[in-house]
């Protein structure tokens, strides 16, 4: 007998899958039969989703939300698709999608229908994560052109970093005679030195 499955994925722990599990509930799946991964997109290797394939068996039903639910990248999207309609023989059904039902269609022009639509849906997903990476990039390259830092602040410098720092600049000590001074590793020294000599520079 043909059984249910619903697949939520949210990509942190931060974000709420409510919105998700709400139309699995109006689908009148079994909570059981309901996977949740709170991972990223970026490949298939997650736990939630790994236990449902070992379930899914011939003529069963899974229902996603939306395309990216499923994954982020373009050609796994479509291997995976393949995978589950073709091997597992499972029927899916994308809710934000009615094209992509595959209960629906299964001559050869709604299958190539089909297959059209998952291949442009499967390029936006990706073509959309692509995108925020890219702005995310430019968005930080833009806040440190305006002076803004990130990740926690340094530690102040000990009282006697400045002159450790100068006798070791003048050659007149090690750089582990100069670490040892400052009470701190020899890299943290040379790191430390390196930024405070780019500051004063500047």
């Amino acid at each position: 007998m043909a059984t249910n499955y619903g697949y939520i994925r949210v990509s942190s722990y931060d974000q709420n899958e409510d919105w998700q599990l709400i139309a699995m509930r109006k689908m009148e799946i079994p909570p059981k039969n309901l996977y949740v991964d709170k991972q990223s997109g970026k490949d298939f290797k997650r736990p939630q989703y790994q236990k449902m394939l070992r379930r899914l068996k011939a003529n069963d039903l899974l229902f996603i939300k939306s395309i990216d639910r499923l994954g982020r990248n373009y050609t796994e999207i479509l291997e995976q698709w393949r995978y589950l309609t073709k091997i597992k023989k499972i029927d899916i059904v994308v809710l934000d999608m009615p094209l992509l039902d595959t209960r629906i269609g299964k001559d050869l022009m709604g299958t190539f229908l089909s297959d059209i639509v998952l291949q442009v849906l499967s390029f936006v997903a990706e073509n959309e994560r692509i995108n925020i990476r890219q702005r995310q990039a430019e968005g930080i390259a833009a806040a440190k052109a305006k002076g803004i830092r990130f990740g926690r602040p340094p530690k102040p410098l000990p009282d006697g970093f400045h002159a450790a720092y100068q006798k070791w600049k003048a050659g007149k000590i090690t750089g582990i005679t100069a670490a040892k001074e400052c009470n701190m590793p020899l890299t943290t020294f040379r790191y430390r030195a390196q930024h405070y000599e780019n500051i004063n520079i500047s």
